[in-house]
This record gives C-alpha cells, sequence and structure tokens, in this order.
C-alpha cells in the first residue's frame, strides 16, 4: 500500500503535498493514505481527494514541529503502508531520515520523475547541486520518496476520501518546542512558482523597492545573491545558492547578478532563467533562456509598466 505525509502548514495542504498525492496515485493499485499531523482547514482533504487519496489520517496531540517527535508519529501511523511519498521540503528533509530508520527503509531524495517499475523500483534524483541525474533502485520492501517541488505533473484523480483521527501524548518526547517564529506574509523561497532574484548591482538596499513591486505584481517570491545577504542588504533566509536555499521555479528573474557557479548551483534546476545585466560577458547569460543586456534602473521599470499593463 501506498501513502504520503501531508504537511500542514497552518490547515494549508501547498501544492508539494498535491505533487506528492499525484505522484503516489499514479505508482498505488489499491489507494493511497495521506497522513497529517494537526487538523487541516474545512475542504482541505476534497483538495487531496481530487488528486487520488482515498483516506486521510489525522494525527492529534503534538504542539509543535519538531523531527523526532513527528517521525515518530507518521511511522506510528504506517501500519501497512510499503512506500512512504513526501515532499522534498525543509521539513520532509528533517523527517524523510528518521522515517526510513523507524521503517528500515530504502530512502530517496530530489527525486524527480515517476519510478521505473519494468524491473524493480527505480527513481531519477537530482545530484550535485542539481547539475546531474542519478538513477537509484530501492531494494528494500519498505521505502521513502521525497520529491523536489515543482518536478511532478499535477494529474487530477477524482476519488472518494475517508477522514480518520488519531491522537498521540508528548509525554516522553526527548524534545519539547516552547516558541516558534515564522515569517508572515511571503511566499515561501522553496515553495515559489515565480522567483524575483538580485544581486549587487541594484547597488544598495535601498533600490530593493523596484524589485518588491515587480514581485507582488507577478506573485513571487523575492530572492538575492549571497553577496546581498552577507552585506546584509536582504535576510540571509532570501539567499539562494549553494551555501543558501536550493530552488525549482517555473520562472527564475536574476536581475544585476553574475551567475558565479555558487549561485548557480542553487538555481540552475529552474525551468525558465531570465537574465538582466548590463554586463554582455556575465556568466549567468550562458545559463539563461533569455536574456536582457542593460541597466536594471532601466529595464526594471518598464518590466514593471508592463506588469500594470498586463493586469489591468
Amino acid at each position: 500500500m501506498t501513502g504520503i505525509y501531508a504537511e500542514n502548514s497552518e490547515g494549508i495542504f501547498k501544492k508539494s503535498v498535491l505533487e506528492a498525492a499525484s505522484y503516489a496515485s499514479q505508482i498505488s493499485t489499491d489507494g493511497v493514505t495521506a497522513i497529517c499531523i494537526g487538523s487541516p482547514n474545512d475542504g482541505e482533504a476534497d483538495k487531496l481527494a481530487k488528486y487520488g487519496i482515498t483516506k486521510l489520517i489525522i494525527v492529534e496531540g503534538l504542539t509543535a514541529f519538531d523531527a523526532q517527535n513527528y517521525g515518530k508519529a507518521i511511522a506510528a501511523s504506517l501500519t501497512g503502508i510499503k512506500t512512504l511519498i513526501m515532499a522534498n521540503t525543509y521539513e520532509g528533509k528533517a523527517l524523510a531520515p528518521r522515517i526510513a530508520v523507524l521503517m528500515n527503509a530504502s530512502l530517496a531524495t530530489n527525486v524527480v520523475a515517476l519510478p521505473d517499475t519494468s524491473n524493480g523500483f527505480v527513481v531519477k534524483r537530482g545530484v550535485f547541486s542539481g547539475k546531474g541525474f542519478a538513477h537509484v533502485q530501492l531494494s528494500r520492501d519498505n521505502k521513502i520518496v521525497a520529491i523536489t517541488p515543482n518536478s511532478i505533473e499535477l494529474k487530477e484523480n477524482q476519488v472518494s476520501i475517508a477522514v480518520e483521527k488519531a491522537t498521540v501524548s508528548e509525554a516522553g518526547n526527548l524534545t519539547k518546542i516552547t516558541a516558534s517564529n515564522k515569517a508572515a506574509g511571503k511566499i515561501p523561497l522553496t515553495e515559489a512558482e515565480i522567483v524575483v532574484s538580485a544581486g549587487r548591482g541594484m547597488k544598495g538596499p535601498e533600490n530593493w523597492g523596484m524589485v518588491e513591486e515587480l514581485a507582488s505584481l507577478l506573485g513571487a517570491a523575492t530572492a538575492c545573491s549571497k553577496p546581498v545577504s552577507d552585506m546584509e542588504w536582504r535576510p540571509h533566509s532570501e539567499h539562494v545558492g549553494q551555501t543558501g536555499i536550493t530552488i525549482k521555479p517555473n520562472l527564475y528573474i536574476a536581475i544585476g547578478i553574475s551567475g558565479a557557479i555558487q549561485h548557480l548551483a542553487g538555481v540552475s534546476s529552474s525551468k525558465v532563467i531570465v537574465v538582466i545585466n548590463k554586463d554582455p560577458e556575465a556568466p549567468f547569460f550562458k545559463a539563461a533562456d533569455y536574456g536582457i543586456v542593460g541597466d536594471a534602473f532601466e529595464v526594471l521599470p518598464q518590466l514593471i509598466a508592463a506588469a500594470k499593463a498586463a493586469q489591468n
């Protein structure tokens, strides 16, 4: 039997969960069970049913995310489930290895395609910061597959869904969460389908208003290069690259970023890359699908005006 871990973000199942559901329903022949921690909002279970989830188990009793406690609770709910699909988000990265140990399961992370089951169970996963792929066979009976967000096409498979509840106790847990602070009002970079990013070409933090305005018009997340975060022009949570956050949006717009290999390592898996730089020899142009050679302070206002016109 196949299951998914449905990451519950303030009562909402985000796109990465629906991708996991779609993935699981395409490889399962006997229904798919979703396990989530905490009660989702009204109507969220129906979103899972749209992509083939036949049962939702809601685990209650845990007050805040902790990988150790969550891992134990999820593993205890996997009765009869041999293959677990989950999103390779921050939460998924913390949980997958713990659950794999508890399940005695084979584990593959950064998976970007449906498995090849013609001779075993072989998955394709990104390696070397997205610069290559490896085909890995999962040989154990129990398997965990953590898929890279925005890698799996959503395919509807409407079914009826049953909802069950289970309760766990925090008594005996080695870790207790006393406080949790989350960034509010922003699209998480790892889940964004469009990202507008900028570098030192913006000349200072006072000029970031244009970047944020374009991102707002496009419904995008904002990001930056490492030098920008090091100089504290932008928060480190926006740093994308080899030593920052690795992302795979459908559209990545890079403004005033030269495109050093360390930066490319974190964004090279983007489906479409647009580069804006006044230096025609900037390395980033070699990786770009589209490029604009021009001053950001001349190009950005025109893009903003075009985005506003398109909205109207």
